[in-house]
């Protein structure tokens, strides 16, 4: 069933409920995705649990009119969706850019029990700044966004074993936004420092981290108390929908550590 909530700024939130479960699982997607891409954890999930898949503010069926893009504004989202679902247990699930929003939400959610992120935050003692971002990706999405989404980004984000067809999709999707909005959609990411809320968090947090790059289990054990990670292999940054049944497997068994 899909429904609308509405984050601290007015933004009407879009999500959607399926299944049954005590236990919540709200999927967050990563950049310029939307609901869709964890649809086919949808399907395996549905008779084990109670399935929420949401859009941030300025993806997918959600508003997009937000003047001021923020951490703090992601993580109102997560939570307004959070507050407007009826469960006493809720675990999020965070791909690529929302693992960190999923870290800063859970702060705010107490109903929130765990967290699984997705090929993200892979090492906290790693920082990328604004001036970075802006040099690096920001400056090619404003000279060329088409050519960055087609030739650039794909170095970042595919394997030589990403399907062609989820390729083809994600560059698909990208195309959809104009590159301003492309840009204030990503800009939060790289002006927060993370490892603050990390540092805070209580709960355990468990990631599913594709091959492509390591990831750094010591470093992100200084700030994160109760952390640790499984690998998937042979995928890019896009594991649930490059490999969504392998992908599956490994998520009904970290849900079930969780639970």
């Amino acid at each position: 069933m899909e429904k609308y909530a509405v984050s601290s700024d007015g933004q009407k939130i879009h999500y959607k409920e399926s299944g049954n479960g005590n236990t919540s699982l709200i999927f967050i997607h990563g950049w310029l995705g939307n609901t869709e891409w964890w649809n086919d954890q949808q399907e395996y999930f549905k008779d084990q649990y109670h399935m929420v898949q949401m859009d941030l503010a300025g993806h997918g069926k959600s508003d997009s009119s937000r003047q001021d893009w923020t951490s703090a504004g992601y993580a109102d989202d997560i939570k307004a969706v959070a507050d407007a679902i009826n469960s006493q247990e809720i675990i999020l699930v965070g791909h690529s850019m929302s693992g960190a929003y999923v870290l800063e939400a859970s702060l705010q959610i107490p109903k929130v029990k765990a967290l699984v992120l997705i090929d993200t935050l892979k090492n906290l003692e790693e920082s990328f700044t604004e001036e970075q971002a802006e040099e690096v990706l920001f400056t090619p999405y404003r000279k060329d966004y088409k050519y960055a989404v087609e030739n650039l980004l794909p170095q970042f984000l595919f394997t030589e074993e990403t399907p062609l067809a989820v390729k083809e999709r994600i560059q698909k999707e990208f195309l959809q936004n104009e590159p301003e909005m492309a840009i204030n959609a990503l800009r939060p990411l790289y002006k927060t420092d993370f490892n603050q809320f990390a540092e805070k968090m209580q709960i355990p947090v468990i990631a599913i981290n594709s091959d492509d790059s390591p990831t750094n289990l010591e470093g992100n054990r200084k700030y994160l108390k109760n952390y640790d990670y499984v690998t998937i292999e042979g995928v890019g940054h896009y594991p649930m929908l490059e490999k969504p049944q392998e992908f599956n497997i490994i998520l009904d068994q970290v849900i079930k550590k969780l639970v």
